[in-house]
C-alpha cells in the first residue's frame, strides 16, 4: 500500500493513472529474444529494460525484478545497463526434452506503481548431442538355412537434439552377405532391417562382423556406431512368425495394474521342441518398458506393470522375440507399438503472487490487487483451464497472458461498510468430467480519513443555576468517527 504521508499530495493524485497504465502494459504484446542453448556465461541476450520502455535509473528503486518458472538462475539482469544475458548454462534438452519449441517465460515485475511484463526466450538448439545406440556391441544370431531376403530388425539410434540436428541417416560397412534397409512408417520414425542378400553356410564363415554408422544432419554432423556381431548357427530351419511385424495398441492412461495389452500368437512350421515358443522382450528395450509391462513366456500376453501415465510418456515401442525350443534356437521378432491416450486426471494448479495489500479504501477502479497464475499438467481440452472469481461484484479477473491473469478492483470500497473480503478465485479444466482448484485471496481495505466527527446529537439544552463557582462541571458531549486509528 502506498502511504499519503510519506508519498504527498502530489503522489496521490497520480497513483489512480499509474496504476491504469500498470494493467496496460500488463495487456500489451510481449517482449522476445533468442539465444543458442550452451551459450556462456554472460552472453548478451538483449537490452531487456529498453525493450519495456523502462529508465535505467529506476530499475533498483522500483524493485525490479524478474522471475521464471522452474529453474530461476538461467538468465539474469544487470541492473546497472538493463541488459538481459545468460547466467548458467542452458542445455535445451534438460529444460524441454524433444519438444519442438522451447522457451524461457520470464514475468518481470516493478513496484511503484505495479507493472508487470512478459518476456519469452526462446532456446535454440545446437548439434551438441551425438547419436547413440542402445548397445555398443549388438550379437545377432542367424541360422545357416535362413532364406534370402530374411530380415532381422535393429534397434535405431536416439539423438536428444531436434529438428535436422536430430535427423539420421544410417550407413552399413560393406558385406557380401548383409544390406541395410531401412523404412519410414506413418509415425515418422525409421525402422532399420538387416536384410541378408547371399547364404550364410556356417562351415565356411561362422561369424560375421559389421558396423552400423548413424550420422545427423547438424553442421558439424556427429555420429554414433555399433557394432554387429553376427554369428552363424546351424540346425533348426524354421523361425517363429508373428502374422503383423507392427501391432499398434491404444491404451487408456491410468488403467489397472495387469490390464491386457495384447496376446500374441506366433507359429513355427517345425515340429516338436522346435516348434514349441518362447517369448520375452529384446534385450534392447529400455528398463522403463520393463517397470511398465510385463509378458507372460508362454501364452505370450503382455499386460501393464504399474502405472501408466500420459504426462510422462505418451508412446511406447516395444520389441518382442520368439524363440522356438530347438537346437540351437530360432527366433522371430514384432513391435508392439502402445500408444497412451490422455485421461483428465490431473487438476489445474492456482498460484497467487506479488500482493498489493492493504488496499485503500479510495482506490481508483482497476487497481491491480494480485497476479494470479494457473496450470494443468493434462493435454487438449483436458487442460484448458477457464477462471472464475467469487464475489463477481466487486473485483475481476483480467487476462494478461495465457494462463496469466491480474486480480483488480471493479467497484468502489468503503471501509466503514466492510473491512475485509474473502475473494476466491476457481480455476476449472475442460475435461469431462472436469476438475477444479480453487485459491482464495484475503483483501484488506486500508483507512482513509473520509468521515467527519459527529455529535450523537446536534442541540443540547442546558439550564445552569447562577453563581456557580469556577471549573464546576456542568454538562459532558460527546461525538464519533467512523475512520480508524489517528483518523
Amino acid at each position: 500500500m502506498v502511504s499519503s504521508k510519506s508519498r504527498g499530495v502530489e503522489v496521490r493524485h497520480l497513483l489512480p493513472l499509474l496504476l491504469l497504465l500498470a494493467v496496460g502494459e500488463a495487456r500489451s504484446g510481449q517482449v522476445r529474444y533468442s539465444v543458442p542453448e550452451e551459450a556462456k556465461h554472460g552472453t548478451f541476450v538483449g537490452r531487456i529494460a529498453q525493450d519495456l520502455g523502462l529508465e535505467l535509473a529506476e530499475l533498483v528503486q522500483r524493485l525490479f525484478r524478474v522471475a521464471s518458472k522452474g529453474r530461476r538462475d538461467l538468465l539474469e539482469v544487470n541492473l546497472q545497463n538493463g541488459i538481459l544475458f545468460v547466467n548458467s548454462r542452458i542445455d535445451r534438452e534438460e529444460l524441454c526434452g524433444r519438444r519442438a519449441e522451447c522457451s524461457i517465460h520470464l514475468e518481470v515485475i516493478v513496484d511503484r506503481p505495479l507493472q508487470v511484463f512478459h518476456v519469452e526466450v526462446e532456446v535454440k538448439d545446437i548439434n551438441d548431442n551425438p547419436p547413440v545406440f542402445p548397445v555398443a556391441v549388438k550379437t545377432i544370431r542367424f541360422h545357416e538355412s535362413r532364406l534370402l531376403d530374411s530380415r532381422f530388425p535393429l534397434e535405431g539410434a536416439f539423438d536428444a537434439d531436434i529438428g535436422v540436428n536430430a535427423l539420421l541417416t544410417y550407413k552399413l560397412s560393406s558385406s557380401e552377405y548383409f544390406f541395410l534397409d531401412i523404412q519410414t512408417n506413418d509415425e515418422l520414425s525409421q525402422s532399420l532391417s538387416l536384410v541378408l542378400r547371399k547364404s550364410l553356410d556356417r562351415e565356411e564363415t561362422a561369424e560375421i562382423n559389421l558396423f552400423l554408422v548413424a550420422t545427423d544432419g547438424g553442421k558439424p554432423e556427429l555420429t554414433g556406431t555399433v557394432q554387429l556381431l553376427i554369428k552363424v548357427l546351424d540346425v533348426n530351419d524354421n523361425e517363429p512368425t508373428f502374422d503383423q511385424s507392427v501391432y499398434k495398441i491404444q491404451l487408456l492412461e491410468n488403467v489397472a495394474n495387469g490390464t491386457l495389452v495384447i496376446k500374441l500368437n506366433s507359429s513355427d512350421a517345425d515340429e516338436g521342441s522346435n516348434s514349441e515358443i518362447v517369448y520375452s522382450f529384446s534385450s534392447d528395450v529400455s528398463q522403463n518398458i520393463k517397470t511398465k509391462f510385463n509378458i507372460d513366456p508362454s501364452s505370450g500376453e503382455i499386460r501393464t506393470k504399474g502405472q501408466l501415465d500420459y504426462e510422462e510418456v505418451k508412446l511406447y515401442d516395444i520389441q518382442v522375440i520368439a524363440y522356438d525350443k530347438g537346437t540351437p534356437s530360432m527366433s522371430g521378432h514384432c513391435k508392439i507399438s502402445v500408444k497412451l491416450v490422455d485421461i483428465n486426471d490431473n487438476s489445474p494448479e492456482v498460484s497467487i503472487t506479488s500482493l498489493s495489500l492493504p488496499i485503500r479504501e479510495d482506490a481508483p477502479l482497476g487497481s491491480v490487487i494480485a497476479l494470479i497464475t494457473v496450470a494443468d499438467r493434462d493435454s487438449g481440452a483436458n487442460g484448458q483451464v477457464t477462471c472464475t472469481l467469487n464475489p463477481q461484484d466487486l473485483f475481476k479477473l483480467v487476462s494478461t497472458f495465457k494462463n496469466y491473469y491480474s486480480l483488480v478492483l471493479d467497484s468502489v470500497l468503503d471501509r466503514e461498510s466492510v473491512a475485509n473480503y474473502e475473494v476466491v478465485v476457481t480455476a476449472r479444466d475442460g475435461g469431462s468430467p472436469s476438475l477444479s482448484a480453487t485459491a482464495s485471496v484475503s483483501v484488506e481495505v486500508a483507512d482513509v480519513n473520509d468521515n467527519a466527527p459527529a455529535f450523537e446529537q446536534p442541540e443540547y439544552t442546558v439550564f445552569v443555576k447562577e453563581n456557580n463557582p469556577p471549573g464546576r462541571h456542568i454538562f459532558t458531549v460527546s461525538a464519533r468517527d467512523a475512520d480508524a486509528q489517528e483518523n
